[in-house]
């Protein structure tokens, strides 16, 4: 059965008519308004944003007897975007996607079933597959004895990482109130979507680009989730938010409309050759970079490490100084290695001095192209910067001959 879903418009009375339509998917629990509506503020001068709300949740209160399948689900928000399409001329047309939760799996489901409508979709604090249909059906069982008011006490536990609920009491009450007043039916038939749910044989299949978004603190849907979506995707990658949980977008709204904007948007900047890139292309390109010349095990820390106030400086360097400039054809890469380590000598950056001594082995110079440079650096920037570096590249080097 398709079961009926209502959309709500969070761009306002503005003209929509040039921005392209971006809609936004719900959790278990909540309503498009209380989930979406603060990270709505940072999308609604460059989207016309639609968010969907779940049979029984927020404004769509029509529950109908028969449960329903993800595909099914997928299939009514396919529908009701295809109704706002029409209305904006552009019937059958893509549109991007971002989804919490149940919302981020009725993504996947729909890029398995229609990739041609998806232009790039981020999914969040969700996964291919979400719990286990014992849970599931434990949950029903409670829901349908006791109502929805007796997921509140749980759910306030899950959905919010910590000192979420001090530092935001307006946002957390909102939201907390929307799983209270869900329809107790309708929250079943959900919860008995998600047990049939399992699409991680499919993920290699999702040829659109996937931004999968982890909250560091989520039991719900953790990290590792999000990385199999990542890693089982053709054109996938992962950010981790923390300190964050299973709401992102009401926890960390600044944040992830940033991330939405950059994965979705496609913003233009020039390349080297005259050829236009948008921004994730520019970004793709240096991570690839960064990862060759630093090494997996270094970006994947700094991506663990990631929190909300160094996400973006981790794209800014990534996109920036890997994308833009060390992708540049003038110079090669031992080339380049040479300029970083004398500016590293000469600024006294000894951990990254350190870090790109590893980074110059790896771009192909011998331990005696080092010590020249090194030599040359006592001359220009002062022998105790160089007797510095000398006993960085020492020990850097040693650990190299040992891991051999």
């Amino acid at each position: 059965m398709i079961p009926a879903v209502t959309t709500v418009r969070l761009t306002g009375a503005r003209d929509r008519s040039e921005m392209p339509l971006l809609v936004l998917g719900p959790s278990l629990g909540t309503s498009a308004t209380t989930l979406w509506s603060a990270c709505a503020a940072g999308l609604t001068d460059v989207f016309d944003v639609v968010a969907w709300d779940l049979p029984g949740h927020g404004h769509n209160r029509a529950v109908h007897d028969e449960p329903f399948t993800m595909g099914e689900l997928a299939t009514g928000v396919l529908r009701v975007v295809d109704a706002v399409l029409e209305e904006r001329g552009e019937a059958g047309g893509s549109f991007g996607y971002a989804g919490d939760s149940v919302g981020g799996a009725v993504g996947l489901q729909l890029l398995l079933d229609t990739p041609d409508r998806v232009s790039a979709a981020v999914l969040l604090c969700t996964g291919a597959q979400i719990g286990d249909v014992a849970m599931w059906s434990g949950r029903m069982g409670q829901v349908s004895v006791s109502g929805t008011p007796v997921m509140v006490s749980g759910s306030a536990e899950r959905w919010f990482g910590p000192g979420f609920v001090e530092r935001e009491p307006d946002r957390a009450s909102a939201l907390l109130h929307a799983l209270q007043d869900a329809d107790d039916e309708g929250y079943v038939q959900v919860c008995g979507a998600l047990a049939e749910f399992d699409v991680r044989d499919r993920l290699h299949e999702i040829t659109t680009p996937v931004l999968a978004v982890a909250g560091s603190r989520d039991v719900a849907a953790p990290p590792a989730k999000l990385r199999e979506i990542a890693d089982g995707v053709k054109d996938g990658r992962l950010v981790e938010l923390d300190g964050v949980a299973h709401l992102a977008p009401a926890e960390a709204p600044n944040l992830v409309a940033r991330l939405i904007r950059h994965h979705l948007l496609g913003e233009l900047l020039e390349s080297t050759d005259g050829q236009d890139r948008t921004l994730r292309e520019v970004y793709d390109a240096g991570l690839a970079v960064r990862r060759e010349v630093l090494g997996d095990a270094h970006v994947d820390r700094a991506t663990a490490a990631t929190t909300d106030l160094t996400a973006e400086f981790q794209q800014l360097i990534t996109t920036y100084a890997w994308g833009t400039i060390w992708t540049r054809p003038g110079l090669d890469r031992r080339s380049r290695s040479l300029i970083t380590l004398t500016a590293l000598v000469a600024r006294g950056h000894h951990e990254e001095l350190a870090l790109h001594l590893r980074a110059a082995r790896t771009n192909g110079l011998t331990v005696d192209e080092i010590k020249e440079l090194l030599l040359q650096t006592a001359i220009y920037c002062g022998v105790p910067d160089a007797n510095t570096a000398f006993r960085i590249a020492q020990q850097v080097l040693a650990e190299e001959e040992d891991d051999r």
